[in-house]
């Protein structure tokens, strides 16, 4: 027989049995999209991450206080010591690090905000004016904080929009007089930007001068600092200067954790990306599941086709011939599965963008390959076993039935 001659056989005994041959398609194919669409998923979390973690700005370095031992928790988190504080002081010291471009003293907190009675519990985020440039964010109207020294304190604030809308409604903010905590500040900017900074949305944020928030809640010290390194490449000599400098004016001490952004990015990226691979092999057991079926309908369709394998063997028909014809009609079913599945997951995942445009959902070319090959392969192997038996069943027997 030629290969034409086998292909037309196949298709014509698959035509035969619409319904059977429907089962077994949709099962694979319901394999192949659950693989497309569970690994767009997790692509779609890896390159979110990723895009949440550019935001923060480019060559960032993080200076936490505490220093964060690979054995383990600091004793002083069970003894009720707290790390050494960072101060305005030490943020302006970092400034003068020749590979520095700018830096950001935060300060975080929560306070009761009020304008004309009315009022809600908002977090307060102190820092300076060159957070906006750093984590790269956006103005509605108005303007960022002025560019004035970590230790002065004008009252003025910028907030986010969803205070905005809770606060004042359909009154423009910029010009009016916020309370916050015990203290007045005037609103002079709105920001345009959404997502979360430092686990806080970004809309529901107050933002004041550093040392203005240290006066509202009492406190010299600092919660990070924000450095922003001048190019990539001086990223290690500036880490080196800040923990040099640090240690110094801390009686030396090294007692700060300095963290990159590429850092947590290289881990989060390692997570996610285990992850992605956890799941599409997760899906890809439906795939076995959907061989394990092939197998069994084919089986039965062996006993059922009894006579026709019969009247084949007796025309001259060898044992390797019938294993071909059979292993084709498996290929043919795992190969219109897995196409037929490919699209469907790619369509899934077109809904998925359209309904959550802010996430990244896009399977990875290699899962499409993947879930067709697996799915073809699975089709072969799960093929072989009715194959050889349709190949060995005696041709007087099975034109009788038998």
């Amino acid at each position: 027989m030629r290969i034409f001659d086998v292909l037309y056989y196949t298709w014509n005994a698959l035509s035969r049995h619409r319904l059977r041959t429907i089962l077994m398609l949709v099962a694979m194919m319901i394999g192949v999209a659950a693989i497309i669409v569970l690994t767009a998923l997790g692509e779609g979390a890896r390159r979110y991450v990723i895009n949440e973690f550019a935001s923060l700005g480019t060559n960032l370095i993080i200076v936490i206080p505490g220093k964060s031992e690979t054995k383990g928790g600091s004793p002083s988190v069970f003894i009720g010591e707290t790390p050494r504080d960072l101060t305005n002081d030490d943020a302006v010291t970092l400034l003068r690090i020749p590979g520095v471009r700018r830096i950001a003293p935060l300060v975080v907190g929560s306070v009761t905000v009020s304008w004309q009675g009315v009022e809600r519990e908002s977090p307060i985020l102190g820092s300076s004016s060159s957070l906006l440039p750093l984590r790269h964010w956006k103005m509605a109207s108005g303007q960022f904080l002025p560019d004035t020294d970590f230790d002065q304190a004008p009252p003025v604030c910028v907030i986010g929009s969803t205070i905005k809308r809770e606060l004042f409604g359909t009154t423009n903010p910029v010009g009016q007089w916020l309370r916050i905590g015990d203290r007045r500040f005037r609103v002079i900017g709105i920001l345009a930007s959404e997502g979360r900074s430092i686990g806080m949305d970004v809309q529901d944020l107050v933002i004041t001068p550093v040392a203005a928030a240290q006066s509202i809640f009492n406190t010299p010290s600092l919660f990070r600092i924000l450095v922003e390194a001048k190019t990539r490449d001086v990223i290690p000599f500036v880490i080196n200067d800040i923990t040099d400098i640090l240690k110094r004016r801390h009686q030396g001490e090294e007692d700060v954790t300095i963290i990159t952004q590429d850092a947590i990015l290289a881990t989060f990226d390692k997570i996610l990306s285990a992850l992605t691979y956890a799941v599409a092999g997760i899906a890809a057991i439906s795939l076995a599941v959907a061989g394990i079926l092939i197998m069994n309908i084919m089986l039965v369709s062996i006993s059922q086709r009894t006579a026709e394998i019969g009247l084949l063997k007796a025309l001259g028909a060898s044992q390797h011939k019938i294993i071909v014809l059979f292993l084709t009609e498996a290929t043919m079913l795992a190969s219109l599965g897995a196409v037929t599945g490919v699209l469907l997951g790619f369509i899934a995942n077109a809904i998925i963008r359209h309904i959550y445009p802010a996430f990244p959902a896009g399977a990875p070319l290699w899962a499409a390959i993947g879930a067709a090959g697996i799915a073809m392969l699975t089709g072969l192997i799960f093929g072989a076993m009715p194959a050889r038996r349709a190949a060995q069943l005696n041709p007087i027997e099975a034109l009788a039935h038998k």
